[in-house]
């Protein structure tokens, strides 16, 4: 009971706190002239935002650069050494070589499926239109470590000739076949990871997408088909160009969360059988191995790889904003 006290009287003053603050700064700028008041208002809302984002996210990354040129108990400046390591070890090279494999499959993909359902389930009739759309989205109420949990019971193998709790080796001992090691065979086992990662992602790729085709006006659509058009020639020359915008959205944003991807790999596989990938490196080289420079330089190189896919998703916002 003491605990739930505490708790609501720190809400209350936090949120009292920004209340007043806000007030207090509002009230402070209506004082002054009224070319100043104009001048600093919007600095007066906004400026308390950017403050809590340059402490909280500015100077730790400026620490991390810092930290990049520094031995592993960040203490002695080693120069471009760690810089090296990204290029030179053997483990980074094959991380570095599965999130580009990452890449390039799961937000195609994702994307594939995802703009598959919305216009499949475009067609059908409203109520099996939401119950179609409903069971594609609905993994997207697991969390990534739960998820895998599931696909592990899944991909679980056993000795050939004992039972197997794996549902795919079940399926597959009982038409005749000898159970495969899903996650330890190097030839299957980042697609089946990859796969874990398309189930969770098609849901948002379809939620998104068909709300674009939805907007897309009617009338070019029914110009279209008196033009003589066939219903796949509509899509591809008439659909999707307008919801073009929308599809480099979605697989930008989903592409960003795959080099960031950790959470699979971590429960699945622990990057072992050669599944490493960035993140999962960046756990083990800062909490297992102890070095924190290296750990900083993996840091490093997420940032820079992932601004230009932020760029190009603030541009494109910018221009559907524009258009609007």
């Amino acid at each position: 009971m003491g605990q739930l006290v505490s708790v609501l009287i720190a809400i209350a003053l936090g949120v009292g706190g920004v209340m007043v603050l806000f007030w207090l700064l509002n009230r402070g700028t209506e004082l002054l002239p009224e070319t100043w008041e104009q001048r600093l208002k919007p600095y007066v809302f906004v400026g308390p935002a950017l403050l809590v984002v340059g402490l909280f996210l500015l100077v730790p990354a400026l620490l991390t650069l810092r930290n990049s040129f520094l031995d592993a108990r960040s203490e002695s400046f080693v120069g471009a050494d760690n810089y090296q390591f990204l290029v030179t070890d053997p483990a980074m090279r094959t991380a570095i070589w599965n999130n580009l494999l990452w890449i390039i499959v799961v937000p195609a993909v994702s994307v594939a499926i995802g703009l598959a359902v919305a216009v499949l389930a475009d067609k059908l009739k409203p109520r099996w239109e939401n119950t179609s759309k409903s069971l594609i989205f609905l993994p997207m109420a697991i969390s990534f470590v739960g998820a895998s949990t599931i696909w592990g019971f899944v991909y679980a193998w056993r000795a050939p000739g004992t039972p197997q709790i794996g549902i795919l080796n079940a399926i597959w001992q009982g038409l005749g076949g000898q159970p495969i090691a899903w996650l330890q065979s190097t030839a299957v086992n980042d697609f089946a990871l990859m796969f874990i990662m398309i189930w969770l992602q098609a849901g948002f790729a379809m939620v998104l997408l068909s709300a674009a085709i939805k907007n897309v006006p009617e009338e070019t659509l029914e110009a279209a088909r008196i033009d003589g058009a066939k219903e796949s020639q509509i899509f591809w020359r008439v659909v999707l160009p307008q919801i073009k915008s929308t599809v480099v959205v979605v697989g930008t944003t989903i592409l960003i969360l795959v080099l960031k991807v950790f959470d699979i790999v971590y429960v699945m596989t622990n990057g072992n059988y050669g599944t490493e990938v960035i993140a999962n490196r960046f756990i083990k080289e800062m909490f297992t191995i102890g070095h924190f420079g290296r750990a900083a330089v993996i840091v490093v190189f997420l940032i820079l790889v992932t601004i230009p896919f932020m760029v190009v998703n603030i541009r494109r916002f910018r221009a559907e904003e524009a258009m609007r």
